[in-house]
C-alpha cells in the first residue's frame, strides 16, 4: 500500500469526503523508486480498471515527469465527491491499494474548477 501524505495539510481527503456536489477532480501525484516503476504501473492500471468501472466515474489520465522522473500524477474527473467516495471505501479497492510498491508515497486531493474573468470558466 502506498504511504498517504495529505497534499493539504490542513484539509485531508477524508474531510473533503464528508463534503458533496461536483463535478470534482481527484489529483494525485506518487513518487516512487526507480526499481519499483513497473509494479507501480500495474497496481495503478488495475484501481483505474476498478474505478472506470464505478458509478460516477468520468476519466482518468496518468501522467510522468520528464527526464527520467519518477513522480507520476494521476487526473481523475468524477461527477461527484459521492459517487468518488464510494468508490473509493468500495473493499475491492481498498484490496487493490495494497498491491502498490512499499516505496510508493501518494498524495490524493480533491478539487474543483475555479472561474476566473478572462481566463476559465468554472
Amino acid at each position: 500500500m502506498p504511504q498517504l501524505i495529505e497534499m493539504d495539510e490542513k484539509v485531508t481527503l477524508v474531510s473533503q469526503m464528508e463534503g458533496s456536489g461536483g463535478p470534482v477532480i481527484l489529483i494525485n501525484t506518487f513518487k516512487v523508486d526507480p526499481a519499483e516503476v513497473e509494479q507501480l504501473l500495474d497496481a495503478w492500471a488495475a484501481d483505474a480498471a476498478f474505478m472506470k468501472r464505478q458509478p460516477g466515474f468520468i476519466s482518468t489520465q496518468l501522467h510522468r515527469g520528464i527526464g527520467g522522473s519518477c513522480v507520476f500524477l494521476n487526473y481523475a474527473v468524477w461527477e461527484s465527491v459521492e459517487a468518488f467516495k464510494r468508490a473509493f471505501f468500495h473493499p475491492e479497492f481498498q484490496e487493490a491499494i495494497q498491491k502498490y510498491p512499499p516505496s510508493a508515497i501518494g498524495s490524493p486531493h480533491l478539487f474543483q474548477k475555479v472561474a476566473v474573468p478572462g481566463i476559465c470558466v468554472a
